[in-house]
């Protein structure tokens, strides 16, 4: 093709943040209003790529820190026996990077989808997933598996360790408001601490993981039955327990606050925590609307709206 684009998007973990650890379930949520889109043009000679974020330059010529991306271009164009072919590739990226919302594997994603339809294959989901892995195995080691799930899924994904993933029923109305705190999130030295109080304090850390994971159950019966008030309740229980697992942070706590005391539904963290972006839930898009100006105001540096149903409108 002359030209073709691939577009993936933003993910956040809903609940189940840290319990997944240790064998209790997570459900993840697509972002589609937060996108990443590639788009490839062909040119008569040379590979180039193009951003902004990532680099410029020869795609032989990528840095280390690209190297998964790099393997991964470098993988699909033997597969389609195109390693001479001449391209541009732009990747655009409205996901904040370290933030925990998917970057990496959104941006796999996207290239991934760009590329074989710039070579007008037919894509499969399970083909979309291994091949976007090929990356994230580089980019993060070993990873689980979920920000690939859920960068290319329209739907919340159930994640349970060493049991892979599956797609849940979006059956919500209202919207989500992520809010970022400007803050670089810390997920090792996060799980690390959740590991140590396991150590030197189980049964009551352990206490704490176990009724995340029953949260995280109650939050799928909620999002299948569009129980707002009820995964409301899941995600505000949730956050009080990851806060006496001393993952959160004082500006996650304050817009948390901030949040509660404005209509929201529902606040925790997302993520390891420590930083990073919080969550909240609004019954409406007009609800939403309104939280994502008092939590700007209160010193959120970016924000997104995320409508639960397409057809519900950001006026």
């Amino acid at each position: 093709m002359e030209n073709a684009t691939g577009i993936s998007h933003a993910k956040i973990i809903l609940i189940g943040d840290h319990s997944v650890v240790y064998n209790q379930p997570a459900i993840a949520l697509p972002l589609p209003a937060i996108k990443t889109t590639v788009s490839i043009a062909k040119r008569a000679n040379h590979q180039q790529l193009f951003s902004s974020r990532y680099f410029s330059g020869s795609i032989s010529e990528m840095p280390l820190d690209l190297t998964g991306n790099a393997t991964l271009i470098k993988a699909l164009l033997e597969r389609f026996n195109a390693q001479d072919t001449g391209f541009e590739l732009n990747i655009e990226s409205d996901l904040p990077a370290e933030r925990g919302m998917g970057s990496s594997a959104a941006a796999a994603v996207a290239i991934t989808r760009a590329i074989y339809h710039f070579f007008d294959h037919s894509l499969s989901k399970k083909q979309l997933i291994d091949d976007a892995n090929i990356a994230e195995h580089i980019t993060h080691g070993n990873p689980s598996g979920i920000d690939v799930a859920t960068t290319s899924s329209r739907n919340p994904v159930w994640f349970l360790h060493n049991q892979g993933s599956s797609e849940l029923n979006l059956n919500l109305s209202g919207a989500l408001v992520v809010a970022d705190t400007g803050i670089q999130g810390q997920t090792s030295e996060a799980v690390n601490l959740v590991a140590e109080a396991r150590r030197t304090d189980f049964d009551q850390t352990n206490a704490y993981i176990e009724k995340l994971g029953r949260l995280t159950t109650f939050a799928r019966i909620a999002i299948e039955d569009n129980n707002l008030i009820s995964l409301g309740d899941s995600l505000n229980e949730a956050q009080r327990l990851l806060v006496k697992l001393n993952v959160s942070h004082p500006k996650i706590d304050q817009l948390v606050k901030v949040a509660l005391n404005n209509g929201a539904l529902g606040a925790k963290l997302t993520g390891g925590g420590m930083g990073g972006c919080m969550i909240c839930l609004a019954d409406s898009v007009s609800s939403a609307v309104n939280l994502q100006s008092v939590l700007s105001n209160a010193g959120a540096i970016n924000t997104w709206i995320q409508p639960f149903r397409s057809e519900e409108l950001i006026k």
